[in-house]
C-alpha cells in the first residue's frame, strides 16, 4: 500500500504535463463517461484529491446517499469557468494523500480510468507503469459493480494480461495489456483488437461507463 501513492501521484503529474497545451476548444471534447466531457473528469479529479473521509461522509448524506448525485455536485464545486483554472487547482492538490473511506488501491482505478477517459478522446497516449495498472486491474476484478468494480463483468472469462504478471479466472480467454483490461473490466471501450480472444466479446458486450 505504501507504493500506491507515489504510482498516483507521478499519474496526477503525467496528466498535467499532457493537458497543459490542450487548445481551448477541445476542453468540450466528450469523455469516455457518458455525459461528461474531459473538463468534467478533471473537476472530479480534483474533487476526488480534496476528499477526506469527514467531507465524503457529510457530502454524501447531504446528496441522500445518492452516488450519482454526489459526483455531481463535486464536478459543480471544482469546475471552474476556465479549464485552465481546473488544471491549476489539480496541479495544487497532486500530491494529497487524502481520499474517500475506501481502499487504497481504489486511488490506482481512479489514476488510469479517468486519465484514460480524458486521454483517448483526446488523442493523447501514455506509456502506463504496468505492475500498478495490474494491482489497479485486480482490486477491480474483486470488487462489485455496484462498488465500482468489475467484478461481474470478468465472471466466467479467463483474462491474460499480456505485459504484466497477471492470469485470472476461468473460461474463454481474453488477452490484452493491463490497460486495456482495466478499462473492459471498468466498462469503458476498448479499440479494436486492443483484447484478443474467445472471451471478448462476453467483457466488452456492456458499453456504459460509471462515474466515480
Amino acid at each position: 500500500m505504501n507504493e500506491i501513492w507515489p504510482a498516483v501521484h507521478a499519474e496526477r503529474r503525467a496528466l498535467i504535463r499532457d493537458l497543459e497545451d490542450v487548445p481551448a476548444e477541445r476542453w468540450a471534447t466528450p469523455s469516455l463517461c457518458p455525459g461528461w466531457d474531459v473538463h468534467d473528469v478533471l473537476a472530479h479529479l480534483v474533487d476526488d484529491a480534496r476528499t477526506t473521509p469527514a467531507s465524503f461522509l457529510l457530502r454524501f448524506a447531504a446528496a441522500r446517499f445518492d452516488f450519482d448525485r454526489y459526483n455531481q455536485a463535486g464536478l459543480a464545486r471544482e469546475r471552474a469557468a476556465d479549464p485552465r483554472e481546473t488544471l491549476a487547482a489539480f496541479r495544487a492538490v497532486s500530491g494529497r494523500t487524502t481520499g474517500a473511506p475506501a481502499p487504497k488501491a481504489t486511488r490506482l482505478v481512479e489514476a488510469f480510468v479517468h486519465a484514460e477517459d480524458i486521454r483517448r478522446p483526446l488523442g493523447l497516449t501514455r506509456a502506463y507503469p504496468p505492475g500498478p495498472v495490474a494491482a489497479a486491474l485486480r482490486y477491480q476484478l474483486r470488487t462489485g459493480v455496484g462498488q465500482g468494480g468489475g467484478r461481474q463483468r470478468a465472471d466466467g472469462l479467463r483474462l491474460i494480461a499480456t505485459d504484466a504478471d497477471l492470469v485470472a479466472g476461468d473460461g474463454p480467454q481474453v488477452r490484452g495489456s493491463a490497460l486495456a483490461l482495466l478499462l473492459a473490466v471498468s466498462g469503458r471501450p476498448t479499440r479494436a483488437q486492443e483484447l484478443t480472444g474467445a472471451g471478448v466479446p462476453t467483457l466488452t458486450h456492456d458499453g456504459g461507463t460509471q462515474h466515480g
